[in-house]
């Protein structure tokens, strides 16, 4: 018997998306999927644009927890937060047959941030190999007590044709995170990682490529092979005026 509806879907980036890596997968025709999805720009509101935050890609379903390969429930030391808060969820997860994700925000990575009030910031739900809606996961969020991962605005009166669109994207990533992000090594302030834009309304597991988008800045990664045996707690927004 799996444990899982199986790995988060691969994020497939924009075409001008600069943080790409040799495993990364590229949308050429991303263009065409945000045309369909707002029909011609005439319903920007379809689409949800969100930070890219820097912490763990995990899955909480109702045999415990995942992180990214999904070939069993995760041991990482990291993630004992969430295995301790289990069993109070396992039995709502079932009923509802459903899985959840987000960002475990447990451990420090490359990017640090000042103003973090959970560990854990949720950012989609699947159900029978399907990806519910935004709202959904809204839903989702609030009954688990979970804070979703945080959204960006775009300013769409500005946007009247796929350039503008772009330029969008462009100007709200060099931004810093809604979080106050920091460079672990340096200390220093630095931009978001990144932004996720993700079609409001469900879709199948195999359209996923067609309905969620990223942008990566580059260079976002500093950690090095010896990151998870030194790793460090993300103190939350309270805990340093402590």
């Amino acid at each position: 018997m799996s444990l899982s509806g199986g790995k988060y879907n691969r994020t497939y980036h924009y075409s001008f998306s600069p943080g790409t890596t040799s495993d990364d997968r590229i949308n050429h025709k991303w263009d065409e999927d945000i045309l369909r999805i707002t029909d011609n720009l005439q319903h920007l509101d379809n689409l949800i644009h969100t930070e890219k935050l820097d912490g763990e890609n995990q899955c909480i379903n109702q045999y415990g927890i995942f992180a990214r390969s999904h070939a069993a429930p995760t041991r990482h030391p990291w993630s004992n937060f969430l295995k301790e808060l289990h069993p109070l969820l396992k039995k709502d997860l079932a009923d509802f047959d459903i899985e959840l994700f987000g960002e475990n925000m447990y451990a420090k990575h490359s990017i640090g941030y000042s103003e973090i009030e959970s560990h854990f910031y949720m950012f989609a739900v699947r159900k029978n190999g399907i990806w519910l809606s935004w709202s959904d996961v809204k839903m989702y969020a609030e009954l688990f007590d979970f804070p979703t991962v945080p959204i960006i605005k775009l300013d769409n009166s500005k946007i009247k044709n796929i350039n503008d669109y772009k330029e969008s994207i462009l100007n709200e990533v060099i931004k810093p995170s809604i979080f106050d992000s920091y460079d672990t090594k340096t200390g220093e302030k630095c931009t978001m990682e990144g932004i996720v834009t993700r079609n409001i309304n469900s879709f199948k597991i195999e359209d996923f490529s067609k309905n969620v988008f990223k942008y990566v800045r580059a260079k976002h990664v500093n950690t090095d092979i010896h990151w998870s045996k030194n790793w460090k707690r993300a103190p939350l927004k309270w805990e340093k005026y402590k």
